[in-house]
């Protein structure tokens, strides 16, 4: 199966870009497997790819992706804004933000967004250490002076 991890990264970047990054909520599955979740999928056959979160401040949530029905690759993932950030027009933009950033995301890295991104007083920076097979990663958001808004930490890998 050499082909898998090629394709499995461009379908990784498509589902992204088709879900969360691309529609926001509104790719939420009306009825999602865990009761209080949100959960956006995408499917191109062979794949098929879920994501399932709880929370908005700070949330937890988990990608899977499927080949023939068999899971073979999963992110897991938890972060959010800062505690102090009660705005919700802040809130609400920091949020946009992270969007067109995630839009970014890259066939080399398809985790989460580019390593920078800058765009309306905000930067957002991606840490990425590892491959496809088995990674970790921080995401941040601040202002444009320094002010951290935000911070995610993933990590996941091919399944075995």
């Amino acid at each position: 199966m050499p082909s898998i991890p090629h394709d499995l990264a461009a379908f990784l970047v498509e589902a992204k870009r088709r879900t969360y990054a691309g529609l926001d909520d509104d790719a939420t599955v009306a009825t999602p497997l865990l009761a209080g979740s949100k959960q956006l999928e995408h499917r191109a056959p062979p794949f098929a790819y879920r994501d399932i979160y709880f929370g908005m401040g700070f949330f937890v949530g988990q990608e899977t992706v499927s080949k023939d029905d068999r899971v073979i690759w999963s992110m897991s993932y938890s972060g959010g804004v800062g505690a102090e950030i009660r705005d919700r027009d802040t809130f609400l933009a920091i949020y946009k933000f992270l969007r067109h950033a995630l839009l970014g995301v890259r066939v080399e890295q398809p985790y989460r967004g580019p390593p920078l991104f800058e765009q309306a007083g905000m930067v957002y920076r991606n840490e990425i250490e590892g491959a496809l097979n088995r990674f970790r990663g921080v995401e941040t958001i601040a202002r444009q002076d320094g002010t951290k808004l935000y911070e995610l930490r993933y990590g996941g890998g091919l399944l075995r």
